[in-house]
């Protein structure tokens, strides 16, 4: 059991952040990422001690973890990658037309990290979304300390995993105090992170309640700074008629897989399927329950998950109008996940906002509308989503035109003929959504792109050369690409 990390030591360890931030900065991008290159074969040197740790911990198979770490490594070395590039800093370049009237100046401009970032380790992503994973791969990218939380599920594999990060730092010269690893077991001390002066930007993987408590707290700041919490979501999938009636079984199939996946436990499960009635839905109900009933349940990753999966999910098989339609017809074992799926109707759905909240687990509701217009009306009450699915052929697809523009506005990414579950580390995914899904839906917490979250604008007017930044330098000596005087280009300025 660890103890929470003191006030004190909280306000000596943010000190120390902010001098490395002053250094850090000034690092090149060749050195940013030679540091996280390092902090990947750190962990992968840790071998089986890592994936021994995070299975006693989160009742994840060795498989599964060996994955994670493998999906942990890779983000580290192409977060590398993209910030050596340089793509990421967006630098821009007028130069000065003194003989126009007014006259031009020289400006150029670029992105320049916050400062301390602060992350939060995600529940159920023990590597990928917690202490080395995106958002502490991303801010050090864009050249920001980081303190980690460690998550209390997690402790020891986050211990592990900070102790490989303090070695790359010794390795690569890193400035004393570019991170630290806290604890708390309780609310308190993310509340004195978020409201902590030295802080200047939160990164979260976790519930809507945490999310949007440190959305809060930041806000009441008096200098508020943005939180990026990405805070899970229903990730609703409609159903159109000529694929369901043409590929039922193959549809029913595909979805108890990505509705079990993990028994659950991923912020993308499906957990809404909207269709309308007709003997299409009709078959896909009779298939989908043969599936569910045939699936063995497992352990969820902690007792903290399974019991508040049991609460959503007695609560959400409680509402009226709500009915079970079939469970795993295995025997449940203490900590196991109850696979479920109910059905209701579209009006009892549009009149209960609780019919509309994420069920964290293998859990899924099947919404029945009447005709293609209550289908347009879900769409327009559903709240902000991580993901939209549509499953349609091209005859569905341009008969339903509304649908796919209001779709459009609920999601981050929308899909189509797929499942949402798996998240490609790729610079196109996009892994946010309007709120509640995220509390910014511009910026992703996957990919590349997810740099961009701890860095800001600054433009140079009238600077002399040899004071700029070496991105914006007339001789490009990064190589990088920039757009000078609206043109993409890496040729240096003559």
């Amino acid at each position: 059991m660890y103890q929470d990390t003191s006030i004190a030591m909280l306000d000596e360890l943010l000190a120390s952040s902010v001098k490395a931030y002053h250094q850090y900065k000034t690092y090149s991008l060749k050195q940013r990422a030679d540091f996280m290159r390092t902090i990947a074969k750190e962990i992968e040197a840790l071998g089986e001690e890592l994936i021994e740790t995070a299975m006693a911990e989160t009742n994840l198979p060795a498989a599964r973890l060996m994955n994670e770490r493998g999906r942990t490594i890779f983000q580290l070395n192409s977060y590398a990658e993209a910030a050596e590039k340089g793509n990421w800093l967006e630098a821009s370049i007028d130069t000065a037309l003194p003989e126009r009237t007014p006259p031009k100046p020289d400006l150029r401009k670029m992105l320049m990290p916050l400062g301390t970032v602060v992350v939060f380790g995600a529940s159920n992503f023990p590597f990928a979304y917690s202490t080395a994973g995106g958002d502490t791969a991303c801010a050090f990218a864009a050249g920001c300390p980081v303190v980690v939380k460690a998550h209390p599920a997690h402790a020891k594999t986050s211990t592990l995993v900070a102790k490989a990060i303090h070695e790359a730092a010794k390795k690569c010269n890193m400035p004393d105090g570019i991170f630290h690893h806290v604890y708390g077991a309780g609310f308190e001390t993310g509340e004195y992170l978020a409201k902590h002066p030295a802080v200047k930007a939160i990164g979260f993987t976790g519930s809507l309640s945490g999310g949007k408590a440190l959305f809060d707290w930041a806000n009441q700041r008096k200098s508020p700074i943005p939180v990026f919490a990405e805070m899970g979501s229903a990730n609703p999938v409609f159903l159109l008629p000529e694929k369901l009636i043409t590929e039922t079984e193959a549809l029913a199939k595909q979805y108890a897989g990505s509705i079990t996946l993990g028994m659950g436990q991923f912020c993308t499960n499906p957990g809404l399927l909207i269709a309308i009635d007709g003997e299409g839905l009709d078959r896909f109900v009779q298939h989908l329950r043969k599936e569910i009933k045939s699936i063995v349940p497992s352990k969820m990753l902690h007792a903290g998950i399974s019991k508040n999966y049991s609460e959503k999910l007695a609560k959400a098989l409680a509402q009226k109008g709500v009915q079970l339609l079939t469970q795993t017809e295995y025997a449940i074992g203490e900590g196991e996940g109850l696979i479920s799926i109910a059905t209701t109707t579209a009006r009892t759905f549009l009149s209960n906002p609780v019919l509309h909240q994420e069920v964290f687990g293998p859990y899924s509701l099947i919404v029945q509308c009447q005709n293609e217009a209550e289908m347009l009306e879900i769409a327009k009450s559903l709240e902000g989503q991580l993901t939209a699915t549509l499953m349609a052929s091209p005859k569905d697809i341009r008969k339903h035109q509304e649908l796919l523009d209001y779709v459009q506005e609920i999601c981050g990414r929308f899909i189509l003929n797929n499942v949402p579950t798996g998240v490609e580390v790729s610079l196109p995914m996009h892994h946010g959504g309007p709120f509640p899904a995220s509390t910014d839906s511009r910026f992703t917490s996957v990919g590349a792109d997810g740099i961009k979250r701890f860095a800001r604008p600054i433009a140079f007017q009238n600077w002399d050369d040899e004071f700029l930044p070496n991105e914006l330098k007339n001789a490009n000596p990064l190589g990088i690409w920039r757009t000078v005087n609206n043109e993409l280009t890496r040729n240096p300025i003559s």
